[in-house]
């Protein structure tokens, strides 16, 4: 994704796993590499377990735009029981990149015109002691799939970032990302 001018990014998520936070940090680490970036929220009823998006962008150059996201470059789904309830992949770009927190193959996603990368991120999240058992938080591992899918900046930078940023357990949530990066599967 690398020599393009501006990427956008969706998360989906649901209350309290994160996808604010998560959007957060990866325009944190974009920013460390002096790119021009942009994070923000969207939230319907603001509880937890409810559904979340959030939004990054990220650009070579000075970003004008301030609306929602409407046709991501990539979209980033943290719970993919929300797949059931939400048409996540409405408006991804031909070509983009569906991201999903599952131990399905990618295969099991493909279902348009874009290239789908799957991780266990809540496998990871749980390894790695955030959150409960119950309720992983997958934030931190999920970004990990992101750089590994996208290339759209570096782990290292994600890595310092998460350790600038995460609320709790910095190292944790780092290795989470550097995990979920190492299992992250590539459909393509």
């Amino acid at each position: 994704m690398r020599g393009l001018i501006m990427k956008e990014i969706k998360f989906w998520g649901r209350g309290g796993q994160g996808a604010v936070t998560a959007a957060g940090i990866l325009a944190q680490a974009a920013f460390d590499e002096n790119k021009f970036v942009q994070a923000f929220p969207m939230f319907g009823v603001e509880r937890r377990g409810a559904p979340v998006q959030a939004f990054t962008r990220i650009s070579d150059e000075k970003i004008l735009i301030r609306s929602e996201i409407y046709e991501p470059d990539v979209v980033v789904v943290m719970d993919p029981t929300l797949m059931q309830a939400v048409n996540v992949t409405a408006g991804l770009k031909n070509g983009g990149i569906l991201i999903v927190n599952s131990e399905q193959e990618p295969k099991s996603f493909a279902k348009g015109n874009y290239k789908v990368a799957t991780v266990n991120a809540t496998d990871i999240a749980i390894e790695n002691g955030l959150g409960s058992k119950t309720a992983p938080i997958v934030n931190t591992a999920i970004l990990g799939a992101v750089v590994r899918a996208t290339g759209i900046t570096k782990l290292e930078l994600v890595m310092d970032a998460i350790k600038k940023n995460a609320p709790a357990k910095p190292e944790q949530n780092a290795k989470a990302a550097k995990d979920a990066y190492d299992k992250t599967k590539l459909g393509w």
